[in-house]
């Protein structure tokens, strides 16, 4: 049978506070198991005026709406609007999604600042940044992360070099077609290989699960809290029926990671490349 994970980002303090009860609520209903990878800090997600001047990103949020999907106050957290803490901010939330049996793991301290400026980052400014994840992520659930999940799926060699010293299991940083291990340090990565529904729309979507479902690759659906657990609800639940209508059977990603023969998983470098309607790069 075909499978079908589900890696669903918490990005925003709106997408952590509105958008994930929905999101779990549309899940339970149906039972079916997501991976959710969680942004701990800061929302400065008003920053993104700063990247307006990118004709691609200017496009996209014209293309997604982005005031009706993200709402005023998120455009404006962290320049007019003080940047509240994500899931810093929700503790117990977090706990009891854990506790209901989908998996947690690690997307972002400051989402903003990785997917914007990684590239100027100094690398001991990168190391901060996960060491304050991690431990954001060690206070909440009193154990140690399984894995992480890239913002914008960007990453670079210096990421990959420091890694494997924080314990995870898996990654999933990429856009690539199917699984692989990095070269750069022998770690398993389980890539969003389906389009979000802000890239291709939901009959999109729709159109890539009919492709998918005689592929032997395991597919990885990209969900964010903030949209299909806003305006994109109902969409959600459409492409769900869909995917259990194909015969899916749908798995945590860490179960797809844990399913894998590494040895028969082909080993290269990560490289950046462009995404159909994504407005930067990304690891593929």
């Amino acid at each position: 049978m075909p499978v079908l994970g589900l890696k669903v980002d918490i990005d925003t303090f709106e997408g952590m506070r509105s958008g994930l009860p929905r999101i779990v609520e549309i899940l339970s209903s149906r039972g079916i198991p997501a991976s959710f990878f969680i942004s701990f800090g800061p929302d400065r997600s008003g920053l993104a005026v700063l990247q307006l001047l990118r004709p691609r990103f200017a496009w996209k949020m014209l293309r997604t709406n982005a005031p009706s999907t993200y709402g005023l106050k998120t455009a404006l957290y962290g320049t007019l609007l003080k940047a509240p803490m994500i899931g810093c901010a929700f503790p117990e939330r977090l706990r009891e999604l854990d506790a209901s049996g989908h998996e947690t793991a690690c997307h972002a301290w400051d989402h903003r600042l990785w997917q914007d400026w990684l590239p100027f980052m100094r690398a001991a400014s990168v190391k901060a940044w996960l060491e304050r994840m991690t431990a954001a992520y060690r206070d909440v659930f009193g154990r140690a992360p399984g894995a992480f999940g890239a913002p914008g799926w960007c990453i670079d060699g210096r990421v990959l070099g420091l890694i494997p010293g924080f314990g995870f299991s898996y990654l999933s940083c990429t856009r690539a077609e199917a699984p692989f291990v990095f070269a750069e340090n022998g770690m398993i990565e389980v890539p969003s290989n389906l389009p979000c529904i802000e890239e291709v729309g939901t009959g999109g979507v729709l159109h890539a699960l009919e492709q998918g479902v005689s592929s032997p690759v395991p597919q990885v659906l990209p969900v964010h809290t903030e949209v299909e657990g806003g305006r994109f609800g109902h969409d959600f639940e459409i492409i769900l029926e869909k995917a259990l209508s194909l015969g899916y059977t749908f798995s945590k990603l860490s179960g797809i990671a844990s399913g894998l023969d590494r040895e028969t998983l082909p080993v290269r470098p990560f490289r950046m490349g462009w995404v159909h309607n994504r407005a930067f790069k990304c690891a593929v």
